[in-house]
């Protein structure tokens, strides 16, 4: 993702919620409907979120210092990981207990129309909003499905926006119906259980969220095409002969930490393995660009101990052949 595109559709959000949080308050004032003060307090909610969104994308972009050498990629899963819990906390948990309240105290809708016209024009800002993103994410997730898309991003931005958008689209429809049955029986409690299933539906997506962020913030490895791209770059079949392991890791949406240790012969000499390193680095770099942060040591490969099985740190995931060693040797 790159940092443009998840901004514009982070400011796209932010400004429909904006507005649409306003006219829901508006609602509310004049109707009681406690469908619109729930989605008035979701809207709020994702509006504070993108800004969390675009705090988090500023921060990030600080300098590395001694004390944090890899730089300040990760802020951007921190923010992330907060807009979850503001989702879990103020927007799902007041739609419950607010539902839970009007469905204990019903009271008919007064002036039904403000409710009605607002959620009708919430629905259009937010399916211009939630049109952004996926016009933003589509220049990005290729032949992936929306749900390998949210599941493997490593900028956390679009998706985010994605689902509270899609959430946002889905609680205007239940906050209409339940307007709308009210209206029709003259029974409140639908207004109420309304309520109650938008903070159900925020409760979801919040959890959504925070099992995506987390791993964002553990660490992940490399998607499956940049590692193969990075193994590529490294072999050049002559002084560099195989990868013994390799490891990579996501110092952030856009850096990427690549660590290998790598087969040469016994007999190159010093400097033919430092320019093979350095060559092998500036195909890395241009193989996948986000690799800014390289580490490759030079081992003697031995096949003896490959064979023997004696190390236990084999690398499974890199692929045997009688030029790509698989196992590091004994003396790692």
């Amino acid at each position: 993702m790159s940092a443009s595109g998840g901004t514009k559709a982070i400011v796209a959000a932010l400004g429909a919620n904006l507005a649409i949080a306003v006219a829901k308050f508006v609602a509310f004032a004049f109707s009681g409907s406690s469908s619109m003060l729930a989605e008035g307090v979701h809207s709020l909610a994702d509006s504070g979120n993108q800004g969390l969104l675009l705090l988090g994308g500023k921060k990030a972009k600080r300098e590395a210092t001694p004390e944090h050498p890899f730089g300040y990629g990760r802020e951007r899963y921190i923010y992330a990981f907060l807009v979850s819990i503001v989702l879990f906390s103020i927007g799902g948990m007041f739609a419950i207990y607010e539902g839970y309240e009007k469905i204990k105290n019903p009271h008919e809708i007064e002036a039904w129309y403000w409710p009605v016209g607002v959620l009708i024009f919430a629905i259009i800002a937010e399916s211009i909003s939630f049109r952004t993103a996926i016009l933003e994410s589509n220049a990005l997730r290729g032949a992936l499905s929306w749900k390998d898309f949210i599941r493997r991003a490593k900028a956390p931005e679009l998706p985010v926006v994605l689902l509270e958008d899609f959430g946002a689209l889905i609680g205007l429809v239940l906050a209409l119906g339940g307007v709308g049955l009210s209206l029709a029986t003259g029974d409140g409690i639908w207004d109420g259980i309304g309520t109650l299933c938008i903070g159900i539906l925020l409760i979801v997506i919040a959890l959504v969220l925070a099992a995506e962020t987390k791993s964002l913030l553990l660490g992940e490895a490399a998607g499956t095409e940049d590692v193969e791209k990075i193994k590529g770059a490294i072999v050049d079949g002559n002084v560099v002969t195989g990868i013994i392991h390799m490891r990579t890791l996501h110092l952030g949406p856009e850096e990427l930490l690549v660590a290998a240790k790598i087969a040469v012969e016994h007999d190159d000499t010093a400097g033919e393995v430092a320019a093979a390193i350095n060559a092998a680095e500036s195909r890395i770099r241009e193989a996948v660009p986000i690799a800014r942060v390289i580490y490759l040591e030079p081992d003697i490969y031995s096949a003896s101990a490959a064979a023997a099985g004696t190390n236990p740190a084999k690398d499974t995931n890199t692929p045997t052949s009688p030029d790509t060693p698989t196992s590091p040797d004994t003396t790692e």
